[in-house]
């Protein structure tokens, strides 16, 4: 997921390009004839640096972390007047976003690219940057594959999933997930009145005494791939309401439905020269503050100060911000060493098996048959979307291969990953859709500073005997990132919220 030994923002293009003429790691490899992949390779471990490389530096708060969470952190306490330094182990901002681009000023996101109603925070970051919206394409049918059965439903009306297979089921999953989110207190679930009995079971468990089609049991398997890149068998029943939970806002309630659809819901808009824009904006506002290729390796808390060891060097600061899944946090050198519970619930909060799969056409085909380009079913791909640039051309049908799918998927070599992905895109839309000019992936799951996608997740009994933990400071350090958020959590909305809210705690200790 990098473009060579690029540490200077400023050769940055708007779009968050590489400038003509700059040496690049080259993301397109083949031929057009036979249709181009375009990698996002694991990233090789950084080697320890001297740290006399760079002199020590003294702020007040340290970030580790460039993605929205750690740049929305530092955004906020340099706007307060107060100094900070961001570490970033990639050698580019963004974390799980990233644009790709599609030659003549036109970009596709790699990660995370979606942004909907009641996404107020990372709505409000991105017009403050100047960043514009566009509606996501959903015009016309969508279709439904599961269990050799194939169906269309009409985008934006919930109603008409019952006509498809699995789709009455999913309505009302929808239905029995709502009502539970209700009684979920978003900044503590593990004080939900039915916690104990929730966070003692799985979401497998539930669809299995809730729900007796396999049809139904089918359609739920996707929905866990797709959002949380895990199986039901892998969640607990409380993460999964307290997730539907937190898909609103503080003035509107969660919901399953603004989960998955479109119009209105997460999928809804898309952001003017990519999602990845947002973190390179911040990132060139905060200049030389923001340090690349700089992995953090330890932080020793002292009596008034933190030391950060990174790859580039020794940086002291009176608080830090670690702004990075929990999986990945636990694996900083602490001292002294973190409390047992948040030590142990570093190690009971994995990231889903996720990877993006792209293909891109000279024209969005599938509209001209009155489809969407979305699609929703039990192949390898799970559900796809039309991520076609606002002007029409080239079309791009991405799709989301998550779970067990993606960790068969992850064992095959690129021509095999390849394959799959294009069979899957041409079960839905047709023969046509196996011919792509380009085809990209996003193989987050072998993302050395990711290690997993969409987010992390916790199976039964983590937040009933560990959440606690999630939010709280420990001492001088503070957490961030999208799983420590209060609403949407495993979205770039959520990680604006927790980079914000990890900026508030600090700023009012300092």
């Amino acid at each position: 997921m990098s473009v060579k030994d690029r540490t200077s923002l400023d050769d940055r293009g708007e779009e968050g390009t590489p400038r003509q003429g700059l040496t690049r790691r080259k993301f397109v490899i083949g031929s057009a004839a036979t249709g181009a992949a375009a990698l996002v390779p694991p990233l090789q471990p950084a080697r320890r640096s001297d740290t006399s490389a760079r002199p020590i530096s003294s702020v007040d708060v340290v970030v580790v972390g460039a993605g929205l969470a750690g740049l929305s952190a530092a955004y906020e306490i340099e706007r307060a007047g107060r100094s900070v330094v961001v570490l970033e182990a990639r050698d580019r901002v963004g974390g799980r976003t990233l644009n790709h681009d599609l030659g003549n000023g036109k970009v596709t996101e790699v990660g995370g690219t979606f942004v909907g109603p009641t996404q107020d925070h990372l709505m409000a970051l991105a017009t403050e940057l100047g960043i514009g919206t566009f509606k996501s394409y959903d015009i016309g049918e969508s279709i439904s594959f599961l269990a050799g059965e194939r169906g269309q439903y009409t985008s934006g009306d919930p109603t008409t999933f019952l006509s498809v297979p699995g789709g009455a089921d999913l309505v009302k999953a929808i239905g029995l997930l709502g009502g539970m989110a209700k009684t979920v207190p978003v900044a503590a679930p593990w004080t939900a009145p039915d916690a104990t009995a929730w966070d003692s079971q799985t979401f497998d468990t539930w669809k299995l005494a809730n729900f007796s089609e396999p049809s139904g049991r089918l359609a739920l398997d996707v929905i866990a791939e797709q959002i949380w890149g895990a199986e039901p068998r892998d969640l607990s029943l409380l993460y999964v309401a307290w997730y539907v939970a937190q898909a609103g806002n503080e003035d509107t309630a969660g919901s399953l439905l603004r989960l998955i659809t479109t119009t209105d819901g997460a999928q809804d808009s898309r952001f003017i020269g990519g999602s990845q824009l947002i973190s390179i904006k911040m990132a060139k506002q905060l200049g030389t503050s923001v340090v690349l290729r700089a992995p953090v390796r330890g932080i020793q808390q002292e009596k008034d100060t933190v030391i950060v060891e990174s790859d580039r060097g020794r940086f002291v600061g009176r608080h830090v911000i670690v702004a990075m899944p929990p999986a990945l946090a636990g694996l900083i050198d602490y001292q002294p060493g973190l409390p047992p519970l948040r030590n142990q619930l570093t190690q009971r909060f994995p990231s889903g098996s996720y990877a993006k799969v792209e293909a891109v056409y000279d024209e969005p085909f599938w509209r001209d048959s009155g489809l969407t380009g979305q699609a929703f079913g039990d192949q390898a791909v799970g559900a796809t979307f039309d991520q076609t640039p606002p002007d029409g051309s080239p079309g791009v049908l991405i799709g989301f291969i998550g779970g067990q799918h993606a960790r068969a998927w992850d064992t095959l070599d690129l021509a095999g990953r390849r394959q799959v992905t294009l069979d899957s895109f041409a079960a839905y839309f047709g023969p046509q859709a196996a011919q792509p000019r380009e085809y990209i992936e996003g193989r987050w799951t072998n993302e050395l500073w990711s290690r997993g996608d969409p987010v992390g997740f916790t199976p039964p009994g983590v937040l009933l005997g560990f959440g606690t933990a999630l939010r709280t400071p420990v001492g001088r350090i503070h957490w961030a990132g999208t799983e420590t958020a209060d609403y949407w959590i495993g979205y770039m909305d959520g990680a604006v919220r927790s980079g914000q809210r990890a900026a508030e705690e600090v700023l009012g200790e300092l």
